[in-house]
């Protein structure tokens, strides 16, 4: 059954009206439009758009709306998940391989989404021109936060030391270069004086969308969770894996919208991406992948070692760089965790008053 991940995004129109604006001053946006004069859908546009940025309709991304009506179905706090076998689990089954992999993810992901919330809220979406596009990124800040809560319900539920977990980052390189990485990417978008008139600008803005759309989201993060659903597999750490599953969800589709956006902006702007500077951007994240896999899975574990999370990343690669619609940077690289997307396609709701689960769609979301 193909998974709805591979079915390759549409590009939106392609509507190309010039604009002589700075994208960072609304107001300065809304100062040549009349009182009286209605928005009209060819104005629109996702950045250097020239109508009116409060008026929700009428919709030209009619697709953006719906992302943002899906994800409210996928509503959820880590409190609702039951965390007392994962506690037993922790204590008295892992191994201490499995430990060190347990806590090293939880390391790694808890600054993770903290620099997803801060990339989204402060250095994608105020650049953004249509509100509908503005609406599903702010529920998206509202998730990354929330994800950061999970991380954090876990550690504290299973009374790991705090400062030791989030100073992972810092002190160990295989998780810092990785941060770094992204880091590097968000701060040359983070600032006040970018123009994304000029297409040099606009293109460095689409370089870091993209690293954070499709291999920050679409990869790290789901190549990520992976070591906790080999867990999960075997009966352990189920807790910790189910509000991973209802994070995934979640990030899937946060990828799938980053992309179908990327594919507008291009379109719109009559931009060529720089396929050189494509393919480095792979290559790096993929060395950090790979020494960060090593680091986790020191020691392999049963039913999963180093080599299947580097495979997979390889994998989960070409599948982004096509939903892009750019060559495959990893030619030949075969899916070492056929299971992954089940965690997604195989989607759950949970009833929380009488903690039940009841399988509710198969296939998980479909898209046009």
């Amino acid at each position: 059954m193909k998974s709805w991940e591979d079915i390759d995004l549409q590009k939106g129109p392609n509507t190309s009206s010039s604009s002589n604006h700075k994208h960072l001053s609304w107001e300065a946006s809304e100062e040549s439009i009349s009182l009286t004069q209605p928005v009209r859908i060819e104005d629109k546009r996702i950045i250097n758009g020239r109508s009116d940025i409060n008026q929700l309709a009428p919709f030209k991304y009619p697709w953006a709306w719906k992302y943002f009506l899906n994800a409210n179905k996928n509503h959820w706090t880590p409190l609702d998940v039951n965390m007392t076998q994962d506690v037993y689990d922790y204590k008295f089954k892992l191994t201490e391989a499995e430990i060190h992999l347990y806590e090293n993810v939880l390391s790694y992901l808890t600054t993770s989404d903290i620099l997803a919330m801060r990339n989204i809220g402060l250095a994608v979406m105020e650049k953004m021109t249509a509100p509908e596009i503005q609406i599903y990124q702010a529920r998206q800040v509202y998730e990354e936060s929330l994800h950061t809560w999970t991380y954090q319900h876990c550690i504290e539920t299973l009374g790991l030391n705090q400062g030791e977990v989030y100073n992972r980052y810092r002190v160990v390189p295989e998780i810092n270069a990785k941060i770094q990485m992204a880091n590097n990417y968000i701060s040359v978008i983070l600032r006040n004086n970018i123009d994304l008139n000029d297409q040099d600008e606009l293109h460095q803005f689409l370089l870091s969308y993209i690293f954070f759309a499709a291999i920050f989201e679409g990869i790290w993060f789901y190549n990520g969770f992976s070591p906790i659903f080999s867990l999960q597999r075997r009966g352990l750490m189920r807790g910790t894996a189910e509000q991973f599953q209802y994070i995934m969800r979640d990030e899937v589709m946060h990828c799938s919208f980053g992309i179908r956006v990327i594919r507008q902006i291009l379109a719109e702007n009559n931009l060529t991406l720089d396929l050189n500077a494509i393919q480095s951007m792979w290559e790096e994240a993929e060395e950090a992948e790979s020494n960060y896999a090593r680091y986790i899975l020191e020691s392999p574990i049963l039913g999963y070692k180093s080599s299947d999370h580097i495979e997979q990343f390889r994998f989960l690669s070409n599948r982004r760089a096509r939903q892009l619609g750019l060559s495959e940077p990893f030619p030949n690289a075969k899916c070492a965790l056929p299971w992954l997307d089940e965690q997604v396609n195989i989607c759950k709701e949970k009833n929380f008053f009488e903690t039940t689960v009841t399988e509710y769609q198969q296939g998980g979301l479909s898209w046009e």
